[in-house]
C-alpha cells in the first residue's frame, strides 16, 4: 500500500496564508493562476522530506517576508493498512536554523527527520537530473539509497569527514605521512558508497526500462551507465589520489573519487545524452523518478512514495500526461498535482475520485 499524506500544515511559507490540507488517498489537483501559491504548497512538502526546496535555498524567498521563520507539520499512514498508525513530523525553519520534531520527540539531525518521508517531485527543475550537472544526479542515487538502505547515511558520512579532512590537508601543506594516513580512510569510506552507487543504478536501470515503456515509449529501451569519479578501470582509488596529490594541492581540494561520480541516461538511437531535446530529457528525467519511487515500493513491500507533480500539463504534451497517470493510477500512488485548470482532455477515468482544491491569492480551499 502506498504512502498517504493525511494532513498538511504551512505557515509563513512564501505567499501562503495559513493553510491546512487534508488530502484525498488518490488524486489531488491543486488549480490556480499563476503567482497564486499552488507550487508553495509543494514546495513546503518537498522540503519535509528533503531538507531543501527544489527552487533554491530557503533564506532565498522561502520564508515569508517579514516572518522571522515557516513552519511545517505533516501527518501520515506509512502503512495505511494500520489506520491507528498515523506518523507526525513539524519542521520551523529561519532559512539558517531549524528544529524538528517527528513522533513526539526531538531531531538531531534534518536528514533523520527527512529519512521519515517519501516523496518523490517532478518539477518544471527537474529535467537537471539528466542535462544539469553531475551534483544533481549524485543527490538522486544517494537519495534512492539514504531511502532503501538503512546504514547507507553512516557510510556517506564517513567518507564526507575524510573528504572534508584530507581538503583541509591539501590546503593547509601538510606533509606527505598525513596525506597518506587520510588517503586510506578515504579508500576505505569509498568502497562500500561506490559499490552501491552502482549496484543501485544497476537495480534501477530495469525499473527505468519498464516506466518508459508504459509512460514513453517512443524514447526506446534506456540504459544507465555509472561512472565512479576516476578511472577505476585503469588505477586503484589509492593509485588515483597518489597521482593526483601534486594537482591537489595545487588546487586545494580532492579532484577523485566517489564525490566526482556521475551517471548517464542514453538511447540506443541517442547514445549521447546530450543529443535529447528539453522535451525528451523531461520525459527521461521523470522515467527516472517514477522508476526510484518504484524501486521503494520493491523493497517496502509496495509503499509508493508521494508523487507531486508540478504544473505538469505545461511540462509533458496531453498524450504524456494521460500515459502518466494512467500509469500512477493503476500503482496505486497519492499524487498532488498542480495547474491553472483541469485539462479539458483528461476524461472522468483520470479523474476517478480525485480532490481539488483552488488557490487563490495564497488561500487554499478545497472544493465541495
Amino acid at each position: 500500500m502506498p504512502v498517504q499524506l493525511t494532513r498538511l500544515d504551512l505557515h509563513n511559507v512564501r505567499n501562503l496564508q495559513p493553510t491546512r490540507l487534508h488530502p484525498d488517498p488518490g488524486l489531488n489537483l491543486l488549480l490556480g493562476d499563476n503567482g497564486a501559491g499552488k507550487t508553495s504548497v509543494l514546495e513546503g512538502l518537498h522540503l519535509m522530506a528533503y531538507g531543501r526546496s527544489f527552487r533554491g535555498r530557503v533564506r532565498d524567498g522561502l520564508v515569508q517576508r517579514g516572518r522571522d521563520a515557516l513552519e511545517l507539520y505533516v501527518e501520515w499512514h506509512d502503512d495505511p493498512r494500520q489506520s491507528d498508525r498515523i506518523r507526525r513530523a513539524g519542521l520551523r525553519h529561519t532559512g539558517q536554523d531549524w528544529t524538528g520534531r517527528l513522533d513526539g520527540l526531538d531531531v538531531a539531525h534534518l536528514g533523520d527527520l527527512c529519512a521519515a518521508l517519501m516523496v518523490v517531485t517532478f518539477e518544471p527543475g527537474s529535467h537537471a537530473l539528466v542535462s544539469g550537472s553531475s551534483d544533481v544526479r549524485r543527490r538522486f542515487l544517494d537519495w534512492g539509497l539514504f531511502h532503501v538502505e538503512q546504514d547507507f547515511l553512516v557510510q556517506w558520512r564517513r567518507y564526507a569527514r575524510a573528504l572534508r579532512q584530507r581538503n583541509a590537508l591539501l590546503k593547509s601543506g601538510a606533509v606527505a605521512a598525513q596525506l597518506d594516513a587520510w588517503d586510506q580512510e578515504l579508500v576505505e569510506a569509498a568502497a562500500p558508497l561506490d559499490t552501491r552507487r552502482e549496484g543501485y543504478l544497476q537495480r534501477l536501470q530495469r525499473e527505468v526500462q519498464a516506466v518508459a515503456q508504459a509512460i514513453a515509449p517512443a524514447l526506446g529501451v534506456p540504459e544507465l551507465v555509472f561512472m565512479p569519479g576516476w578511472r577505476r578501470q585503469d588505477l586503484s582509488l589509492a593509485d588515483a589520489l597518489l597521482v593526483a596529490r601534486d594537482r591537489d594541492r595545487a588546487a586545494g581540494h580532492t579532484s577523485v573519487g566517489p564525490h566526482r561520480a556521475d551517471w548517464r541516461i542514453r538511447f540506443e538511437d541517442r547514445p549521447d545524452q546530450a543529443l535529447l531535446s528539453r522535451g525528451q530529457a523531461k520525459q527521461s528525467a521523470l522515467c527516472c523518478l517514477l522508476a526510484q519511487a518504484q524501486d521503494c515500493a520493491a523493497r517496502f513491500a509496495g509503499r509508493w512514495p508521494i508523487i507531486a507533480l508540478d504544473d505538469l500539463a505545461s511540462e509533458l504534451d496531453r498524450h504524456h500526461q494521460l500515459q502518466v497517470l494512467a500509469y500512477l493510477r493503476q500503482a496505486g500512488a497519492q499524487v498532488l498535482i498542480t495547474g491553472t485548470e483541469r485539462p479539458s482532455y483528461w476524461s472522468d477515468t483520470e479523474l476517478t475520485g480525485a480532490a481539488v482544491f483552488h488557490v487563490e491569492h495564497g488561500r487554499v480551499i478545497q472544493a465541495e
